[in-house]
């Protein structure tokens, strides 16, 4: 009934993994394929599938892919030594170390340890800096994802009012960074809203775009947001099912309540989800293509 509302990220992703045949042709034709190595860090189980589910796909594509799994009483020194390994080994072209990690370890010295230029998550200060700039090496693969959504569906952002409900280094920053740039599908004006801001539906409520990273289940109502408006939902949270699993996933937005207001909008799952990954094997192939001779 809405589904020429929904922007689908499986179908986004479809098209950008095609997308990526003749990169990977041009860098098998010179020996290289490119390599993805994970290290995972404790037994959560939500990271231990998101760990299977990238492994799966870079294989499927032909790009190698190598997870370490690490006790969760690993100590950081072990840490960063697996990390300087995985810097000097040339099979891996990006290291990503799956977050969150035990309160035992510093998350930033570890993302500072591993080479800028195998950074894929981009979260290496390097990178945040040239992101910054407007001179992008790796761009965090969540909003990267959400930028690709945008074009796929030629949604103009120039001019438009958007509001990006969170503010981690890992989508809210790297977020407002990528939609109020000057380039190509950017340009409009953005708004980070967060835990401490005030009246928080008198901002979403303007906006014309809402991207919301805020983590809390169906927080997002039709009252806040204003007729045609576009909502990107980047939530992934688990709540209690009478299902088999015990739980569902479910994203910051009503989406039932907001359907019939909305223009577009995400759907959770099968949105922002499956393009985080495709960009994440994306970024794989950009850091191999830098060893193109």
């Amino acid at each position: 009934m809405h589904t020429s509302k929904v922007l689908s990220g499986k179908d986004t992703a479809v098209a950008v993994y095609a997308s990526f045949k003749n990169r990977l042709d041009i860098l098998s034709k010179k020996g290289i394929i490119p390599g993805l190595c994970v290290i995972l860090v404790g037994d959560n189980p939500a990271s231990q599938i998101y760990v299977k589910t990238k492994s799966k796909k870079l294989q499927s594509l032909g790009l190698r892919s190598k997870n370490i799994y690490l006790n969760n009483d690993v100590s950081q020194n072990e840490l960063i030594q697996t990390i300087n390994g995985l810097n000097q080994d040339l099979n891996y072209h990006g290291i990503l170390v799956q977050m969150p990690l035990p309160s035992h370890i510093d998350s930033q010295l570890i993302i500072n340890s591993i080479d800028s230029t195998k950074d894929v998550d981009g979260f290496h200060p390097e990178n945040v800096g040239w992101l910054s700039i407007g001179k992008p090496r790796f761009i965090p693969c969540t909003p990267k994802g959400i930028m690709k959504i945008f074009k796929h569906y030629n949604i103009e952002l120039s001019g438009k009012d958007i509001v990006v409900i969170g503010r981690s280094n890992i989508v809210g920053r790297p977020m407002s960074i990528l939609v109020s740039s000057n380039g190509e599908w950017s340009n409009g004006t953005c708004t980070i809203c967060h835990s401490r801001t005030k009246n928080l539906e008198q901002y979403t409520r303007n906006a014309d775009v809402v991207i919301s990273a805020i983590g809390k289940p169906n927080y997002l109502k039709a009252d806040m947001i204003k007729k045609g408006s576009i909502i990107i939902d980047v939530g992934i949270n688990r709540v209690e099912a009478e299902n088999d699993k015990g739980y569902k996933i479910i994203g910051d937005v009503d989406y039932n309540s907001v359907i019939d207001k909305v223009s577009f909008i995400t759907p959770v799952p099968g949105g922002v989800g499956p393009m985080t990954i495709a960009m994440l094997v994306e970024n794989t192939i950009e850091a191999a293509e830098q060893y193109i001779p």
